[in-house]
């Protein structure tokens, strides 16, 4: 006959304070790499971006950079979904499982920007210096788009701060209720607005960038699909008649862009 263990309120405090400590780590993880992510796509400030100087052939290269946004889409997109979040949290607590998809999904990142092939092939290159900087004013604010979007509903929640926070507390999560707060009146999804810009705004645009921002696109068409499907099922008829009313991506738009 089995016997459980029993964790004494020692044992109970340190593994609150090794979840909080953890969820720590894996949102600094995620912070340097978005950081670097900004210089990596524009091309600054970090030692190999996105169009660095191209060392393979050009298949060659192809090849793996598609490989490489592939990956980082399927174990960005499954990790996320219900139905894996109920098999994964038999294996990892509950209280850790979001910061342990951050943690992850900044792996992937990190190892897409190590092993990303530039190809060095120019399609465009704006030398108008006002267009130019046009180009990099839209690049920034795609950035801050995104930072804004993840902090009108609830950043550290969106991050597992708020789950490890919680759990610190010996508190039982509770899901944030359903809200359209500012911008998320005008588009459903500004996060991903955010990123769109953030990809496509380039006064340079080479072949490199190009099959990183048609990749990207396509992935995030896919899963705003994915992650529409989940909201449905947690909010029911609430989200679906904010669906209606409120478009997919384009602010202002009279029909929905989807």
């Amino acid at each position: 006959m089995k016997t459980q263990s029993v964790q004494t309120p020692n044992q109970n405090n340190i593994a609150r304070v090794a979840a909080f400590i953890y969820g720590i780590v894996c949102y600094a993880i995620f912070f340097v790499t978005f950081l670097y992510a900004v210089g990596f796509i524009g091309n600054f400030a970090v030692p190999k971006s996105i169009d660095s100087a191209s060392i393979i052939p050009l298949r060659q290269a192809l090849l793996v950079n598609v490989g490489l946004l592939g990956f980082f889409g399927l174990q960005h997109s499954s990790m996320a979904r219900q139905e894996f979040k109920a098999w994964w949290t038999r294996f990892v607590p509950t209280s850790i499982e979001r910061s342990t998809y951050v943690l992850f999904s900044s792996l992937c990142l990190v190892m897409l920007f190590y092993f990303w092939q530039p190809l060095g092939i120019t399609i465009w290159n704006v030398e108008n210096p006002i267009v130019r900087n046009l180009f990099y004013a839209c690049f920034g604010f795609g950035w801050l788009l995104v930072l804004l979007s993840t902090f009108l509903i609830h950043h550290f929640d969106l991050f597992g701060l708020r789950q490890v926070y919680l759990y610190l507390q010996g508190k039982d999560y509770t899901a944030l209720k359903f809200s359209t707060p500012v911008l998320y009146n005008h588009v459903r999804h500004p996060l991903y607005v955010g990123w769109l810009l953030a990809f496509w705004s380039t006064p340079t645009m080479t072949v490199a960038h190009l099959v990183f921002a048609i990749v990207t696109t396509t992935y995030i068409l896919v899963a705003i699909q994915l992650e529409e499907r989940d909201l449905i099922s947690f909010h029911g008829e609430a989200y679906l008649d904010y669906r209606r009313r409120v478009p997919m991506l384009i602010p202002f738009s009279r029909r929905r862009t989807d």
